[in-house]
């Protein structure tokens, strides 16, 4: 599948404004995936896409939560450009087993405090962040303070951006391709 937004075949043919918001991607996974050089289009959203994820990596959460938060958002939302990355970074960076990310795309986990968090960012997605007052109560008890809480919050906003994004856009993918269970 061709993507229905331009992406650039290089750093060089991105606009000017993203160059090196791109050349830093590049320095740190030694490589550009596609989302980001489509995304360079506008070197405005690139720069917040980054930023977010800067801030959203200083903060509370370890980032084998935020990848089992990615791979149920990416399966609620069947977005095999995000499967496919979130799968490969699942199993790369984040060191998470066929089992660990199965249940994540289930909506669960084996470790019972990230089983809380990723419980309650499906729950968030599902109900599109109408939550009730026992789904938060739940998360707080299996001990996510209520910063941790915003950022379970703000990953499953960020993972339905890039889902969002590369569903429209028919991001080519440049990963090993997941597809969803449910397609």
């Amino acid at each position: 599948m061709t993507s229905r937004i331009h992406t650039p075949a290089t750093i060089a043919d991105a606009p000017a404004g993203s160059h090196d918001l791109l050349e830093a991607v590049n320095k740190q996974l030694g490589v550009v995936p596609n989302l980001f050089r489509m995304v360079g289009n506008s070197p405005a959203a690139l720069e917040g896409y980054l930023n977010l994820m800067g801030a959203l990596g200083k903060g509370e959460l370890p980032a084998q939560t935020r990848e089992r938060i990615a791979l149920t958002v990416a399966e609620i939302n069947a977005c095999d450009y995000c499967l496919s990355a979130h799968t490969y970074l699942g199993k790369n960076v984040a060191k998470l087993d066929d089992a660990e990310m199965t249940a994540n795309r289930n909506g669960g986990s084996n470790d019972p405090k990230a089983a809380a968090a990723v419980r309650f960012a499906k729950q968030v997605t599902d109900a599109r962040g109408r939550v009730s007052d026992a789904d938060l109560k739940a998360v707080k008890a299996a001990g996510y303070s209520d910063g941790a809480v915003i950022e379970i919050v703000l990953n499953v906003a960020l993972n339905i951006w890039t889902n969002y994004v590369n569903t429209v856009a028919g991001t080519e993918v440049d990963f090993p391709v997941v597809h969803p269970q449910k397609a």
